[in-house]
Parts: C-alpha cells; structure tokens; sequence
C-alpha cells in the first residue's frame, strides 16, 4: 500500500491530540436528537450559515437574518450560496476530477463578480494545483480531516483564481469533509469557526504559507479549533430547532 504522503504533519506537536479532540466533538454533535427527525432542517441552516461566514472571510459581511429574508443582492455572497447549494453535485466528482470541480466552484462563487473570461479559469499556481489534484485524487489513506486542512491551506495560499478564491477554497475542504465520510451530510459549519476565530484563521492561514513546521502546525490546530467549533453549532442550532414556537 502506498504510503500517506501527509502522515508526517500528524507528527507535528500537539496536531494529533487536536484533531482527535475535534474528531469527538463532532461524533458527539452527531448524536444530537434533533438529526433524528429534523436533520434537514439543520442541515440548511448550516449551510446558509456557512455561506454567510464564508462571504465575510472575503470582507463581504452582511447580517444573517437579511440574508434569510432574501434582501442581500451582493455578488460575492450569492455566490457563497450557490456555492453551497452545488456541493452536494459536486461531492463524487472530486476525488475523480479535482481540477474540474475547482473550476465549477469558482464558476459558482465569482460569477458576477469577475469578468467571464476568467471564470474557472487558473491564473496563477498551475503546478501547485496540479500536485493538489493529485493528492486529492484517489486518496483513501490520508485522514479526512487533515487532507481537508491541506486542501484549504493550499487554495488560500495560492488564490489561484480571480476574485472570491477563498470561497473556493472553503468548499473544497468541505466537499473533502463530505466525501470522505467525516461528515456526510455537511452538517459541520466550519466556516463560521473560522470566522468566529478570525484573527487567527488569518494569522494561521499566513504562517502555513511560509512552508515551515511551526506554521504547518498552527494552521493544523486552527483548523481543528474551527471544526470543533462547527461541530458546536450543530447543538445550538439543533436545540434552536427543538425549541417550542
């Protein structure tokens, strides 16, 4: 068997025990008793949720219940949302076809927002991307947690597209996340941990693109962090939907 090119980051201090933490605590969300005969509903507040905090991370903030009640027209967050809303097509295709999927997700998210001669289109990191295709393609060995974390750092080091590309990369480590059967309804709002953690999304985000061990190991604990933090938002807006009228 081929070995797991990214088993080693795993060696990294303190990066295991974070995201076994971070492994329990979604295992534990999703047991909450509201999955059981409401998970539908939960799951489509996580992902408008998602699709807002995602907007913000590109600067684009605007307040959730506006965005519920349909009033925000801003481009860079209804691509967020149609982002959202095309996972689900998108989730068998990305182990097969990274490349291709890339391109859609960017399609979805800076349609409107970049000229249309630049939609899906590459403009930068060609060959970085080519080896994130490859890592991605095919691969049963790696965690799905940490081929995530990899997949995200990647994209939102290199913005390989124009406009929102941290919206792209923020799916693709979704669809990582789906696909992989870490959380196969895409109930984990990672999202919004890391804006919730923003500053250090941002900081960790910064220190993984200098490609040393240290800056490695803080984006893998943020990362972490921010799915722990997702995984916590499965409960509230759970007992949320429970709650009597």
């Amino acid at each position: 068997m081929t070995p797991d090119p990214l088993a080693p980051l795993l060696a990294l201090a303190d990066v295991e025990p974070a995201f076994t933490a971070a492994r329990e605590r979604v295992d534990a969300a999703l047991r909450h008793r509201s999955l059981r005969r409401k998970g539908g509903q939960v799951a489509a507040e996580v992902s408008l949720r998602a699709s807002v905090a995602s907007a913000a991370l590109e600067d684009h903030r605007h307040d959730l219940e506006e965005v519920r009640a349909g009033t925000v027209t801003d481009p860079v967050l209804q691509g967020a949302l149609r982002v959202a809303e095309g996972l689900g097509a998108l989730v068998d295709l990305w182990p097969r076809a990274p490349r291709q999927v890339l391109a859609r997700l960017h399609l979805l998210a800076a349609n409107g927002v970049v000229p249309a001669a630049a939609l899906g289109r590459l403009e930068s990191g060609a060959d970085r991307i080519d080896a994130l295709a490859a890592l991605v393609a095919g691969n049963d060995r790696t965690p799905p947690m940490l081929l995530a974390a990899i997949v995200h750092a990647e994209l939102i080091t290199l913005r390989p597209f124009a406009g929102p590309a941290g919206i792209v990369a923020r799916a693709a480590a979704r669809l990582t996340l789906i696909g992989r059967g870490f959380d196969p309804r895409g109930l984990v709002g990672v999202e919004a941990g890391h804006l919730a953690r923003e500053p250090e999304y941002v900081g960790s985000a910064g220190a993984y693109a200098t490609g040393t061990p240290d800056g490695v190991r803080s984006w893998l604990r943020h990362y972490a962090a921010a799915v722990s933090a997702g995984a916590d938002e499965i409960a509230e807006i759970g007992d949320a939907v429970l709650a009597p009228a």
